[in-house]
């Protein structure tokens, strides 16, 4: 199984082969949506790592802290290439070509209103802080139903 560091690599090389910037903030939202349609799609994740549901969204601890001397500045760190699956790399393409052309603050924002985070939070203020993880089974649940509203029928059998 791939490793929430290689998914990571992978996404920040797409964005620098395209030219196009990106922040550990974004990276960060992009990877949550590539587990939870991962999850939502196949039933099962995409690549090992869990999320906490951090202020300002979902966050994998392993990827923040490689990435956080960037603070909010884009990543120009050089990536090696990373290798994964056929399978992955197109669900990663796919999620990209979704969610890769929105600002990091307009993700942010999405996931602030979506099941996942806003149960992992409970009762917890904006603002506070948070460790708590977001489970792969709510996960699950909501982007099932996502994709379920998008097709208007069931599409794990696609």
């Amino acid at each position: 199984m791939a490793t929430a560091m290689d998914v990571a690599k992978y996404v920040i090389r797409t964005f620098q082969a395209r030219e196009d910037l990106i922040t550990n903030l974004k990276l960060q939202k992009l990877l949550y949506y590539v587990q939870g349609w991962h999850l939502g799609l196949y039933g099962a994740r995409a690549f090992d790592g869990q999320f906490k549901a951090w202020v300002h969204g979902p966050v994998n601890l392993d990827v923040y802290h490689a990435f956080k001397h960037n603070r909010w500045n884009p990543i120009l760190d050089e990536m090696p290439d990373v290798k994964l699956s056929a399978e992955l790399e197109k669900h990663v393409d796919d999620v990209l070509e979704v969610y890769g052309g929105d600002t990091a603050w307009s993700l942010e924002q999405r996931t602030h209103r979506e099941r996942p985070w806003l149960e992992a939070r409970g009762t917890l203020q904006p603002d506070e802080e948070c460790q708590t993880v977001i489970s792969d089974r709510t996960m699950q649940a909501f982007f099932e139903e996502q994709g379920r509203d998008a097709d208007g029928e069931d599409s794990k059998g696609k």
